[in-house]
């Protein structure tokens, strides 16, 4: 059984390689390499895979995926420039690629290991990713 739990966060972040020249972060990165940074309206979808309760009748209680989210995601991320403001980026170019696998790993040790996770990110209506810890 699958559950899933879909929140919001707004965030900035710039795509580059610092040791790249700009030509070539534009080159590679386009618009989003430009040096003033750029926002998205993300949607985050967490899934939780596992077996149903038999005295809950839950896979997992949502308002607990909520309080976990919240505390673990949003309250880092929303509202931040993901270059300059979040620690978990030092280092890691933020794509949407790397923001899936960053939010996954700060689940995971904060979700029980007998569930299966899979963090999905819409960046844009057209853009998505999804990562499952594999």
């Amino acid at each position: 059984m699958k559950i899933c739990r879909r929140e919001t966060f707004n965030a900035a972040h710039r795509l580059f390689k610092p040791e790249w020249s700009d030509e070539k972060n534009l080159e590679v990165f386009g618009k989003c390499s430009h040096p003033n940074f750029h926002g998205h309206n993300y949607a985050l979808e967490v899934w939780i895979e596992g077996n149903v309760n038999p005295e809950t009748g839950f896979v997992m209680d949502l308002k607990s995926l909520k309080e976990i989210m919240h505390k673990e995601v949003l309250d880092r991320f929303d509202h931040r420039n993901l270059n300059l403001d979040c620690p978990e980026f030092k280092g890691i170019i933020p794509t949407t690629e790397n923001i899936a696998i960053v939010i996954w790993k700060l689940l995971r040790v904060k979700i029980n290991s007998s569930f299966n996770i899979e963090v999905i990110i819409s960046e844009t209506e057209k853009n998505k990713v999804a990562y499952s810890g594999i």
